[in-house]
């Protein structure tokens, strides 16, 4: 199972669903130590602000760190489950939840997956830039991007509730 959370409940979530991988998708500034029970080679630490277009003094997502995501993804043994947090649990971590879920599910719709996105966390507003570039790897001609446009922004909250993406 993927699950997804803030920083805030990273501790909590870990422990609580017995998580063996993780991963941190959060600005370079943010120490974000290994939780307690993950190795460290299970930890995957990506450092980029939640932004869709550059901005001055702020690093975007880049397609070598979504590839990165991806292998790590990849290499996960779906024995345990894997934890993805950003900050606040909306945009950068449910971005990734998605794109892993269409990356462990070649043949699924990518409308559907949006829709369980949505139905899961209401709050879900997946950064855009993760998503097209997920898209653009995975070969799945816009279909990513259009499904995200259409679940729309989600509804506005401080932190997201931490919640559950089924990839099967």
């Amino acid at each position: 199972m993927l699950h997804v959370c803030s920083l805030s409940k990273l501790p909590e979530t870990v422990v609580s669903t017995g998580a063996k991988s993780v991963i941190t998708l959060i600005n370079a500034e943010m120490n974000v130590p290994t939780p307690v029970g993950i190795l460290p080679e299970r930890h995957l630490f990506l450092a980029f602000n939640d932004i869709v277009t550059p901005v001055k003094g702020l690093i975007p997502a880049s397609e070598r760190q979504v590839e990165a995501f991806l292998s790590f993804v990849r290499s996960w043994d779906r024995q345990e489950p894997l934890v993805i947090h950003c900050w606040a649990g909306i945009s950068r971590s449910t971005a990734g939840a998605y794109v892993a879920a269409c990356a462990l599910n070649p043949n699924a719709d990518e409308y559907d997956l949006a829709k369980i996105l949505r139905t899961r966390s209401p709050s879900a507003t997946p950064n855009a830039r993760i998503v097209a570039m997920g898209d653009k790897i995975l070969g799945r001609d816009g279909r990513m991007i259009d499904a995200i446009r259409g679940i729309g922004r989600g509804a506005n909250a401080f932190e997201g509730n931490p919640f559950v993406m089924p990839i099967d």
